[in-house]
Parts: structure tokens; sequence; C-alpha cells
């Protein structure tokens, strides 16, 4: 089921193999703090085989401000997918243009999945002081997923190396990121190759003709990214390229391809 949100963090949950701890997170409405992000994680939830969490998360849709849902669901940015899943499960109807989503109410659940009857509000703000690295990299997948999308600059350099697919994709879903940070996991070699993939397909992102040098520099950057990044470089850089041999054979080789064809165009 696709609801037309483009996101890393929807991507990891659209594909599956998501931990149930973290779906349960999810199912409560705290997986995101976006509000397109967070409908379209709890409407993929609430088809979840384990009933459990599928039915934490329809509870926590019921318990949605139905006018607030509503007004946020008319907004031009809302794809229709989304919008229209709401609608035909009877959760809202359509009204006029109005403010954005109010934080999610949501179910307090304990790790066992249980809860109780009391909703609390998932707030997006930001969470008291974590420990730090490696007691960080310890911690379990949901609160790596909480400070990924709601904590600091420097817990955020350290959790988008994490392994878990999830975790990474938090991290560059995250409100609080900067250009500055994109720039910098551009650069980094100890990523996933699936991280670089995220930053170098992103339009926003590669406009910056930093970042977009640095995702071609970089020798862990899939080769189908890297060259399809590779005309936008100066022509210098390019030159410095085809004879790197630290980045993949086929990207150099696709430097030295286009360094010949400009040549040819000159002459």
């Amino acid at each position: 089921m696709h609801l037309g949100v483009d996101s890393p963090v929807v991507d990891v949950f659209l594909r599956g193999g998501v931990p149930r701890e973290a779906r349960l997170l999810a199912a409560r409405g705290l997986a995101s703090t976006r509000g397109d992000e967070r409908l379209a994680i709890l409407a993929l939830m609430a088809g979840d085989e384990d009933t459990v969490v599928a039915e934490l998360a329809t509870s926590t849709l019921a318990d949605l401000p139905a006018e607030a849902l509503a007004k946020y669901l008319t907004r031009a940015d809302v794809p229709a997918q989304l919008r229209d899943w709401f609608v035909l499960r009877g959760f809202t109807e359509t009204s006029s243009a109005g403010a954005p989503l109010t934080p999610t109410t949501a179910q307090h659940v304990t790790h066992d999945g249980g809860g109780d009857a009391a909703p609390v509000v998932a707030a997006a703000t930001d969470p008291p002081a974590e420990p730090e690295h490696p007691l960080l990299s310890a911690l379990p997948v949901p609160e790596k997923v909480r400070l990924a999308m709601l904590g600091r600059r420097e817990q955020r350099a350290i959790l988008i190396r994490d392994p878990n697919r999830m975790v990474a994709s938090a991290v560059l879903s995250s409100p609080k990121l900067t250009d500055t940070e994109i720039e910098h996991f551009a650069r980094m070699q100890n990523v996933s190759e699936e991280v670089l993939r995220v930053i170098g397909t992103h339009r926003t992102w590669t406009k910056n003709y930093a970042v977009a040098a640095a995702l071609v520099k970089n020798s862990r950057t899939p080769p189908s990214v890297s060259m399809a990044l590779l005309p936008r470089l100066q022509e210098r850089e390019i030159k410095s390229l085809a004879v790197d041999r630290n980045i993949p054979e086929s990207v150099r080789l696709a430097a030295r391809k286009y360094l010949q064809v400009q040549e040819a165009r000159r002459s």
C-alpha cells in the first residue's frame, strides 16, 4: 500500500522487516513529527499482521482530533492517496482548508503491547539529556528512532551510522536536520550505501553543489547515483575524479568519457 508520501521513514515501513518494538512505537504515532509521515505510518500500522500493533494504531487514529485532522487533510501538500485512505475508512470527512495537524493523541503502551485507557499527547519537544556514544548505540531501536527525530545534532551524527536502516532513515527525516549536516553525511565513509542513495536522490539536497560533489567523491556512494550527479560538477573536479582510484572504476571511467565528450564539442 503506497500512500503517496515521499519519505525515507515511510519507505522503511513499506519495505517491511521493522522490529515489533519499533512498530508499536509507530502505532502510538511516535515514529515521526512530520504530519504526513505520521499519518501514513499509522495507516500502514493499522493493517499490520500483528493484531496488537494493528489495534493500537487503529485506536491512535480514532483518538486523533477530528476537526484538526479534517483541516490538515485538505491542505494542498497532502497526497491524494493519503487523504482518500482516511476518508474511505470514515476517520474524517473533508472540509475547508485550515491549520496543520496538532500533535497526535496516542495510547500509552508498554513493551509487551498492553496499554491503559488514559490518552497521552505525543508532543514533538526536545527529549531530555540522553547518554552519548557508546551508550547511545546500545539503546533499543524505538529510543534510537526517537532521538534520531528529536535529539541533538551530535546524536544524529552518531545515529546516521546505525546499522538499523529505520534509525538512519529517521535521522534523514528529522525536522531539525540542517543542510550542513546533510553535506557532512554525504562525505562520510562509514554510513550505509542506502543513506547515500537517499541523499543522492533527494532533489532539494542535491541542489546544493557541495552535497552533490561530496557524494560523487565518496567511494561508498552507489555508482548509479554518482554518475547521475557527475555532469553537475565543475570540470576541474571531474578531471580529478578521472584519475581518482579511491572511487569505483565505473565512476572514474564515466568521468573520463564526460571529459572526452566535452573536449570533442570544443574542437
